[in-house]
């Protein structure tokens, strides 16, 4: 696949990307592929921030410096040699370091959670358009928030997120980066971080796989819109399943937790797809008849939200480990993931340095 002229190489098994601006894409689905990786790799990788790097000053307004059509950058896709539809992605998140000593966060016109938006008019004015800009403390791992509109200060521990990620849509579908759907995309959840294993279906060849909007931190629901955004750097482990039955919506596997997360809107429907799809997943990995996983599910669940402002609504289910028995779901696809990340950990300062890899099971 041609790469252009983004800076790409491989350090020992680690292969290294950073787009040029030419090279981002704003869509999942629709783009060509950057470069052809296959399944196993470790890849650490470069995204610029959702406002594309614009807002750099609490001066700057949203309105006068975003191009809406260039928001969400995405780094990719990645095209993943041998995915064909019907396999799964595994993607397992193994470390996320701010690129940048700063992050951004912006009250735009007419779009956030407490504001008319077009999809939800009202007669009220727009609120304030406002930029905050976060200064970063890399060593105390903390982000200071300072008010603009008056005088107060406090800082805040770095929670790096990925705000997209996914895989081309189905039947050869275009959707914006600023849309979350069942192939991933925009869906804003802060479980996505450091130790999360997600899982995708892979809808066309090569699965095209993109990550973006990178978060140093944001509160469940993104109420205002947008986080602290900000340029990252990420090392990932992108990897494939050949089961025959690929998970319907996004899933997510931590060391404590398996989660699916349903988009959607009104809300509750995200909160429906969410629900309906780990009941099914409950139902697979222990065998039981869909009511009784339906029961167990209502009794155990959890239900952060995701995102509330998109143009498509994110909710997250939630179940913890601890209260069913063991039980190894995708083979032990996260445990072998999460074994390599700490492998990849061990080997250099934070995971951005390593050396050659024992890549045996």
């Amino acid at each position: 696949m041609r790469v252009g002229r983004a800076s790409s190489h491989i350090d020992g098994d680690v292969i290294e990307f950073t787009p040029s601006a030419d090279q981002y894409a704003y869509t999942f689905g629709g783009a060509a592929p950057v470069l052809e990786v296959p399944p196993g790799s470790v890849l650490r990788l470069w995204s610029e921030d959702a406002f594309n790097g614009k807002l750099q000053s609490t001066e700057d307004k949203p309105s006068e410096m975003l191009n809406m059509a260039e928001v969400n950058p995405q780094t990719g896709p990645f095209f993943i040699t041998g995915a064909e539809p019907g396999d799964t992605l595994a993607v397992h998140v193994v470390d996320l370091e701010p690129a940048r000593d700063w992050g951004a966060s912006s009250a735009i016109p007419l779009f956030g959670g407490l504001t008319s938006t077009p999809l939800s008019p009202t007669l009220q004015d727009p609120l304030p358009e406002a930029t905050w800009i976060y200064q970063v403390d890399a060593e105390r791992r903390m982000v200071r928030f300072d008010a603009v509109f008056g005088d107060f200060q406090v800082d805040l521990p770095l929670a790096p997120m990925l705000g997209t990620i996914g895989v081309a849509p189905p039947s050869r579908e275009v959707r914006t980066s600023l849309v979350p759907g069942s192939y991933g995309g925009n869906m804003d959840s802060p479980e996505i971080r450091p130790g999360a294993t997600c899982y995708f279906a892979v809808n066309t060849p090569g699965a095209l796989f993109s990550i973006g909007d990178g978060h140093y931190r944001q509160g469940e629901g993104e109420a205002c819109g947008t986080a602290v955004e900000g340029a990252m750097n990420s090392t990932v482990i992108v990897d494939l399943l050949k089961t025959g039955a690929a998970p319907a919506w996004p899933r997510i596997e931590t060391d404590d937790a398996l989660m699916v997360i349903g988009s959607a809107r009104p809300l509750e429907d995200a909160w429906r797809i969410a629900q309906f799809e780990m009941v099914n997943w409950i139902s697979e990995l222990y065998g039981l008849a869909p009511m009784d996983a339906y029961q167990l599910v209502s009794q155990i669940s959890l239900a952060p939200l995701a995102n509330v402002v998109d143009t498509n609504y994110s909710s997250v289910v939630k179940v913890e480990k601890h209260l069913l028995p063991a039980v190894r779901t995708y083979g032990g696809m996260h445990d072998h993931l999460r074994d390599r990340a700490a492998q990849i950990r061990a080997t250099g300062p934070r995971g951005f340095r390593p050396g050659p890899l024992d890549l045996t099971d």
